[in-house]
């Protein structure tokens, strides 16, 4: 299924110019226990619904950003720099 996904460097573009780089986790501290690395690493909520996810424009700007996207109809409700706003 295609959908646009608005880059915020180069606007509205096809989605197959980008990679899906997952659901936006919280990265542990350097000391955190093993049971965290293992959660952050391979646990993925993977619910229906709105969540943030990284997004890389492979064929454009070549930037990663963070897009607030319904997974229940791929509608994309917000995209933003990682530097922009803490999702």
């Amino acid at each position: 299924m295609s959908f646009l996904l608005p880059c915020p460097n180069c606007g509205p573009r096809d989605v197959y110019e980008f990679r899906f780089g997952g659901e936006y986790l919280k990265r542990p501290g350097p000391d955190a226990p093993s049971e965290a690395w293992v959660e952050y690493l391979y646990l993925r909520a993977n619910e229906a619904g709105a969540q943030n996810e990284w997004w890389y424009h492979r064929l454009g700007c070549r930037g990663w950003f963070l897009a607030l996207r319904d997974t229940r109809t791929n509608a994309v409700l917000e995209v933003y720099r990682p530097d922009e706003k803490r999702a």
